[in-house]
């Protein structure tokens, strides 16, 4: 049976990593980095992640302000407070909780973030730095999958690794994090040919397309280790239960190593959301940005001055 790759532990290491450089920045620099969360409507799911982020970026000593505005805000309104927000010195992180209100433009609201503020890293001048291989902040979700395959396998180097899905979430920024481990990376997609062959053609197999049970033992390589960023809320009541892209069952009888979900990659989001802010505010201060946790060939991306 595979082993399971627990991202909580590791999330919790790397909290305590990033509290103990909050700790140090707030005794000797007087900084205390600061995450604003923006949070549009009452969608349960978007208020559950807010109150977590909020959460857990308190317990590790960061300023954390959270804006919750109606779901009948207009686009302009919100802009407004983006800009209040960019212009707030004590504000070293900018997060608005996607989905959003059909009515505002969320790639209008990505823009509008500051680039140096831009935790999630979505905004267009940290996309490209991470695909040109310069200094910038990249979204936390691929972060936290490169950090986990790293603790498991160690050196990334030379090994295959096949995306499923190709979101500008998930799929495309991983893809570039893991060329930058010297990885060789195959990103494949619903218009793929063969599917299940590329599949089994990996030495690490990333699912992250939102499709429930879709990764089967049969598309699985022996021995392979398998990252499962898909979550998805099935059944009602008391039978509601999370489920991933992959079908535990019958892969973990041929991987090596498995995230389980829940419990593998959401934990360590969160707490690379963290990690980003701490980066965030060291570099807006101009000060030498912290080696918490830093893993492998990843750390050039995040501590450039280490």
């Amino acid at each position: 049976m595979a082993t399971l790759i627990d991202g909580k532990t590791q999330a919790r290491e790397l909290r305590d990593a990033v509290g103990g450089e909050v700790r140090r920045l707030a005794d000797t620099q007087g900084v205390i980095p600061g995450l604003a969360v923006v949070l549009v409507g009452e969608d349960p799911a978007s208020q559950v992640y807010v109150r977590r982020k909020g959460q857990h970026a308190r317990e590790v000593g960061m300023r954390s302000v959270e804006h919750t505005l109606p779901a009948t805000t207009l686009q302009h309104e919100l802009l407004a407070l983006i800009a209040a927000l960019n212009a707030d010195p004590g504000v070293h992180g900018i997060l608005v909780q996607l989905p959003l209100p059909t009515h505002i433009d969320p790639e209008a609201v990505i823009h509008a973030i500051d680039p140096a503020k831009d935790v999630d890293g979505f905004h267009p001048l940290n996309v490209g730095a991470l695909a040109a291989g310069g200094q910038g902040l990249a979204p936390c979700t691929p972060l936290g999958c490169v950090r986990l395959l790293a603790s498991h396998l160690g050196e990334l180097a030379g090994r295959h690794a096949v995306i499923l899905g190709r979101s500008r979430i998930v799929g495309r920024p991983l893809a570039s994090l893991l060329l930058r481990e010297d990885c060789t990376v195959t990103v494949a997609h619903s218009r793929t040919a063969n599917l299940p062959k590329v599949c089994r053609q990996a030495d690490i197999l990333v699912a992250a397309v939102g499709k429930p049970g879709l990764v089967q033992g049969d598309w699985v390589k022996a021995g392979a280790t398998v990252i499962d960023v898909g979550i998805t809320r099935l059944g009602d009541g008391d039978e509601r239960r999370l489920v991933g892209d992959v079908d535990a069952a019958s892969v973990s009888r041929v991987a090596e190593a498995l995230t389980p979900v829940p419990g593998g990659v959401g934990p360590m989001t969160i707490a690379c959301l963290l990690h980003n802010t701490l980066i965030a505010a060291c570099r807006q201060h101009g000060l030498p940005e912290p080696p918490a946790a830093s893993t492998g060939k990843a750390q050039p991306l995040a501590h450039p001055h280490a």
